[in-house]
């Protein structure tokens, strides 16, 4: 494919409307490279996301972790970057967190309780928690505690913070960002888990755009200038795009998915 316009999405953590404006100087740069429209998909869920590049309708986007194996499996994505530190250090950490008062002060007392997930294709909203708890901590969604979806991150962090949830298992990078734009308050959340640290955000492109075109859009990622950008001034603690190997980085999601029986069905 060679489209006249492309089309670019990112993962669908919080609220699409500020995150068109963040993007904006980073799709000049992208039309200027390219010599094409760009245009930006507010997507509203993951499944919706891989979909999108599936039927065609999506050309370059950023993933979220968890949804990477199924993007590549199923959509024909090809991840080739993502945000890091400009020491080259990169990723996230999944936090289970409560309020203050909520009476859980650690995994254990997650024991008949509702704990808020995200989505089943996010990886710190989902998947990493359910591996861990079952592994290190023996408690089974359905048989220990009642499992809840909340569609995004933030909704969680949101309803932890308004003490709509007791507890939530959320990606803390989405946490800094609101904590840092005073969404909520550091003093709403108490941290009860800390996972090691897992990759960010995968950003490629479909697989089946024009060789020449995929380059243009590599180039696009890697002669970015973050200096003064409006990525920089959300993303503070990023500060170029990294090259990544899906088969190295993503080794680790691959795993957890086999730990938690996640076959990554195209159907």
């Amino acid at each position: 494919m060679d489209p006249s316009t492309l089309v670019f999405a990112y993962t669908p953590v919080e609220d699409p409307a500020v995150y068109a404006d963040v993007w904006s100087g980073f799709l000049e740069h992208m039309e200027d490279v390219t010599g094409k429209k760009v245009q930006f998909y507010p997507v509203q869920s993951n499944a919706a996301q891989i979909e999108a590049m599936r039927a065609g309708r999506l050309h370059v986007a950023g993933f979220n972790t968890g949804s990477n194996p199924l993007a590549v499996a199923c959509a024909g994505f090809r991840p080739f970057t993502m945000m890091s530190a400009e020491d080259g250090s990169f990723g996230y950490e999944m936090e289970i967190i409560s309020y203050p008062g909520s009476g859980i002060d650690s995994p254990a007392d997650i024991k008949g309780n509702k704990l808020a997930f995200t989505s089943q294709t996010s990886n710190s909203g989902f998947k990493a928690p359910s591996a861990i708890l079952k592994a290190d901590f023996d408690l089974i969604p359905e048989r220990d505690f009642e499992p809840v979806f909340s569609g995004k991150h933030d909704n969680s962090i949101l309803g932890v913070a308004h003490k709509d949830y007791k507890a939530a298992a959320v990606a803390n990078s989405v946490l800094k960002r609101m904590i840092e734009r005073d969404v909520v308050k550091a003093n709403q959340i108490n941290s009860i888990y800390k996972s090691q640290t897992f990759p960010t955000t995968g950003y490629g492109v479909a697989y089946n755009l024009t060789p020449e075109l995929q380059e243009k859009i590599k180039h696009v990622f890697f002669s970015f200038q973050w200096e003064g950008s409006k990525l920089a001034e959300e993303f503070k603690s990023e500060g170029q795009f990294l090259p990544i190997s899906f088969k190295d980085h993503w080794d680790v999601i691959r795993k957890i998915d086999t730990a938690n029986g996640v076959k990554y069905s195209c159907i």
